[in-house]
């Protein structure tokens, strides 16, 4: 039987993947710790403060967006707006739908992070 190195290369190439994902995932966790935020609580306050954004952002836009589950976004989604850090509203047109906005105290907290997650990312991508 053929040993399949392609395939073994493939193999390769995907841990190392994980590796700098696990890695990157963890400094960014660590340095967020202080400010009450994990990577994925600043990857949705990062993602509605972007330009463009406007005022409010549709989940179902967001989960297309973050690695997440619709029902693990919801649930961090819950826990960002009772820690004051977004808000939710009911879209008129889609009953269906949910908008999420950053409050005052959102934009603040992700302005403080920005530079802490992005010095992580830096440190975890250059390692």
């Amino acid at each position: 039987m053929a040993v399949d190195t392609a395939g073994a290369g493939l193999e390769e190439r995907w841990r190392d993947i994980l590796a700098v994902h696990a890695r990157t995932l963890g400094e960014i966790d660590r340095a967020l710790n202080p400010y009450g935020l994990n990577a994925s609580d600043f990857e949705v306050l990062d993602l509605l403060a972007a330009p463009g954004e406007g005022e409010q952002c549709r989940v179902q836009n967001l989960v297309g967006r973050v690695h997440l589950s619709q029902s693990a976004l919801s649930r961090l989604i819950a826990r960002l707006e009772r820690d004051g850090l977004v808000e939710r509203s009911l879209c008129l047109e889609d009953r269906r739908g949910v908008f999420v906005a950053l409050t005052a105290k959102g934009r603040d907290l992700h302005a403080e992070a920005l530079p802490v997650q992005r010095a992580a990312l830096a440190r975890a991508l250059d390692a």
